[in-house]
């Protein structure tokens, strides 16, 4: 096609009147300061668009996460993409998404809200500056040792254990949690979401840090749904139900966590970072 041609068929499929706009904002989760914790995008519509288009809109925003929640369904229906698939339970953009309804399209006063997704209903409270997550609890089971995450990690945890989603490697030295520098092509080849490293903190009960290159994502800043597998995990080890956690990565973010039967309770806080408006194709 020519330039000149080409160009203008270009303007003319952007015209106003074919335009699609949606809201989007961006929330900094688990922490109450911008550029900290894990950010997360939020696209609040009333119908579904097709999924290459939300898996299109989460790769054009690169961020480990972009949340879409229905907002003429009740529950409130939620989706949550990375760059490159669809997950099918997300922590942090879960928090920033009950920020951005909480803040824009429920009464004021409310402080409890129910969504709907794959991995079933999930329930978010505001209390004071935290919002506390209601997930489902995740239950670890011990593995023998994997020659493919020890030469991804570079370091032989004491302890191997597996979730739903994830692996799960325990160290007993938060200072090689912390100067950890995996190879993530390595990584990449594991079949699963990703890999949780964690050890006891020295300010918290314990730290951790998330890769998951598999996902598209070679470290998550925060992850709230890690502490589904998490907190049992150090529930039992520490004999306590209430934990305080910190994952330690560039970023950083600080977690409340508590353990139910069923259940884990996640808490933080989050910080609003911009509001704005995409313009897509009709589709």
């Amino acid at each position: 096609m020519d330039g000149k041609w080409g160009a203008m068929s270009f303007r003319f499929a952007f015209s106003e009147k074919n335009m699609n706009k949606i809201k989007i904002f961006q929330v900094d989760a688990f922490t109450n300061q911008i550029f900290s914790g894990n950010p997360a995008a939020v696209c609040p519509i009333e119908e579904w668009l097709p999924d290459q288009v939300l898996l299109s809109i989460a790769a054009e925003n690169n961020l480990s996460e972009t949340a879409f929640i229905n907002i003429k369904s009740s529950p409130f229906l939620i989706r949550w993409f990375t760059p490159k698939i669809e997950v099918e339970l997300c922590g942090h953009a879960t928090l920033a998404s009950a920020r951005v309804m909480f803040d824009e399209f429920l009464p004021s006063g409310t402080n409890e809200i129910i969504f709907d997704s794959k991995s079933g209903k999930l329930k978010a409270t505001k209390i004071d500056n935290l919002i506390y997550l209601d997930f489902p609890r995740d239950t670890p089971k011990y593995l023998h040792p994997l020659k493919e995450i020890n030469e991804g990690l570079g370091f032989a945890p004491i302890s191997l254990l597996r979730g739903k989603d994830d692996f799960l490697c325990i160290f007993d030295d938060e200072e090689i949690i912390k100067s950890m520098s995996p190879n993530f092509d390595k990584l990449s080849s594991i079949e699963s979401r990703g890999v949780i490293v964690s050890s006891l903190g020295t300010h918290t009960d314990f730290i951790s840090r998330y890769f998951a290159p598999q996902s598209g994502i070679n470290e998550d800043p925060v992850t709230g749904s890690t502490h589904t597998l998490l907190t049992p995990y150090w529930a039992e080890v520490l004999n306590k139900t209430l934990l305080t956690a910190y994952q330690c990565s560039k970023r950083g973010g600080f977690l409340y966590c508590e353990l139910l039967k069923n259940r884990v309770l996640i808490g933080g806080s989050s910080a609003r970072y911009m509001d704005g408006e995409l313009q897509l194709l009709h589709h």
